[in-house]
């Protein structure tokens, strides 16, 4: 509810007044009535102050409907026979203020000689109107510079009831054949006598049909503004939140102004103008986004890839499957038991205590009863006594949980943090959760957790960031948009020594000797393999992370049973980026 704005009074216009020769309460009277009466939105009490109530009433109200109702008036001063007028008017986070000035005169009863500069600077010259001034769009460009998302004009293609459905259909039939009389009814039905929007077409799509779409009973065509990709297929997690940074930008650059509407065209009163907008240049390799999603079409279950730039943090893709689209941006905050792939944060923190090196023969037997926890090898298989490096290409989960269970309660939050796992980041356009590794009071949760299972959880986007930490050697701040990284809740500290090196000899030992042998034509590969149960155990998650020279990404595939299909998606991907 709008409240009433009060009149302000100063000591000096009290003194103007007193000094008045006229009557001895005119016209500050008079004036301060007009003042109440327009700030109370009172259209006839202030029109009856004037010597024209028609002509104010008329303009008074053109006033109100252009610029809206959100005004204060006061009286600034009185002199004689004449009085100034003070305004501010309130645009959301935008006022204009200015001065203007009136007489009165005592004519049977003292009244406002009409005018309507009296009311606003302009309004003699015709009706004023608010308006915003929007900014030159900006681009959204890949890491090259050329456009990912512009500006463009859409068309929303409106259905009213009673509209001829089959006619409709058949006309959207070459865009989307999926849009049938039948399924229009039914949508129709639901929206209870409102129309519909059908769908909403790019230039591209909807002028080859318009005119058929147009000439069916009951569509209406509205074209509308808006950012899309340049290429309509990509669908990528990053698209909505760089839309979003976009938008914001747009909203702080845009101007406005108030403008007379007079017989031969518009006269600008007051307003800034538009601000200029910046491009904001992406990080996105647009090539390896393409290679990420072509590597995931063919997977039938939710899946997603995430990969960075260790040495700068640079988002370089992030790609999801229709089936993970689905299911919102899981690639960016998504959270899974990571399973294997979280060895990697396992022997970090191992190697640290300084109980074992890479060359520690350690015991790999096929099932191992850990603080009361039976831990099998996958299908059991036992490598005896190997070194550390081995069990780790191999993913022997048996020696993992030995290690673990040695650990501190928090040992592996520590060792995981040092990995960007459990950091979380606010980067302008990205929206990320990198995982969860809580403190492991008991034994037996911490070997749940050296094997990544149990509460510790992880995104694509976590354990890509994972693998970035271990090939710069500390954590990297992700950027998305060039220029604006992101900003940590917390400062992990580098990893210590030769850990970073450590482990990633293990990672080349996994694609070279290991459990990604099919990837290792791939020159110089680094990864580790990784299975995860969820739920009662019957079912589990896929994943790969990998480093190729400064490229580390995490491959995930919902429901893969096994690793293999997060291996073969890496694969693809990497092959096609060459």
């Amino acid at each position: 509810m709008r409240t009433h704005k009060i009149t302000v009074w100063s000591a000096a216009l009290a003194l103007a007044l007193a000094g008045c020769s006229s009557a001895p309460d005119q016209p500050d009277t008079v004036a301060g009535q007009l003042v109440d009466a327009l700030n109370s939105d009172d259209v006839a009490a202030a029109a009856a102050l004037t010597d024209d109530p028609a002509k104010a009433a008329a303009t008074l109200n053109q006033l109100y409907d252009g610029l809206g109702k959100e005004v204060k008036y006061q009286v600034e001063s009185v002199e004689e026979n004449a009085f100034t007028l003070r305004a501010t008017w309130t645009f959301g986070k935008n006022e204009w203020t200015y001065t203007t000035k009136g007489t009165a005169s005592d004519n049977d009863g003292w009244k406002i000689a009409w005018d309507p500069a009296t009311l606003a600077p302009g309004l003699t010259a015709g009706p004023l109107s608010y308006s915003s001034v929007a900014a030159k769009p900006a681009r959204v460009l890949d890491s090259t510079g050329g456009d990912l998302m512009t500006q463009q004009i859409v068309t929303v293609v409106g259905v009213a009831p009673g509209a001829d459905t089959a006619a409709i259909a058949a006309a959207l039939a070459p865009t989307n054949s999926g849009i049938t009389a039948t399924s229009l009814d039914s949508e129709l039905a639901a929206a209870q006598g409102k129309p519909i929007t059908a769908i909403t077409l790019r230039s591209a799509d909807i002028d080859p049909i318009r005119a058929g779409l147009a000439a069916a009973r009951g569509v209406s065509l509205s074209d509308q503004t808006r950012l899309l990709t340049v290429d309509k297929a990509q669908a990528a997690p990053t698209l909505a939140g760089l839309a979003e940074l976009w938008q914001q930008d747009a909203e702080a650059a845009q101007g406005w102004a108030v403008r007379a509407q007079t017989p031969t065209g518009t006269e600008r009163l007051a307003g800034p103008d538009a601000k200029p907008t910046p491009d904001l240049r992406t990080t996105l390799d647009i090539d390896l986004q393409n290679a990420a999603e072509d590597a995931l079409r063919p997977l039938p279950t939710p899946a997603a890839i995430v990969a960075l730039q260790p040495s700068t943090g640079n988002v370089l893709a992030v790609a999801q499957n229709a089936a993970g689209d689905g299911q919102g941006p899981i690639a960016l905050t998504g959270l899974y038991p990571p399973g294997s792939t979280f060895k990697t944060v396992t022997v970090s923190a191992a190697l640290q205590a300084g109980d074992v090196s890479p060359d520690s023969v350690l015991p790999c037997p096929g099932s191992a009863n850990i603080e009361g926890r039976r831990i099998p090898n996958d299908e059991n298989f036992d490598l005896g006594q190997v070194p550390l490096h081995t069990a780790f290409a191999r993913s022997c989960n048996t020696t993992m949980g030995a290690l673990g269970v040695k650990l501190g309660p928090n040992g592996l939050t520590d060792a995981a943090a040092e990995l960007g796992l459990g950091v979380d980041y606010v980067t302008p356009g990205l929206t990320t959760v990198t995982g969860k590794v809580p403190p492991a009071a008991s034994p037996a949760q911490r070997v749940e957790a050296s094997i990544g299972q149990g509460e510790v959880t992880a995104s694509p986007f976590g354990m890509a960031l994972v693998a970035a930490s271990i090939a710069r050697g500390s954590v990297p701040n992700p950027v998305l948009v060039q220029g604006k990284p992101g900003v940590a809740d917390k400062t992990p500290p580098a990893l210590p020594g030769p850990i970073p090196d450590q482990i990633k000899a293990m990672m080349r030992e996994t694609v070279a000797a290991g459990t990604a042998t099919q990837l290792r034509d791939i020159r110089g590969l680094l990864g580790k393999t990784g299975t995860a149960e969820y739920g009662d155990n019957t079912h589990a998650h896929g994943w790969f992370v990998g480093i190729d020279g400064d490229l580390a990404f995490a491959v995930f595939v919902a429901d893969a049973d096994s690793s293999g299909p997060a291996v073969e998606a890496a694969g693809r991907m990497l092959r096609a980026r060459g």
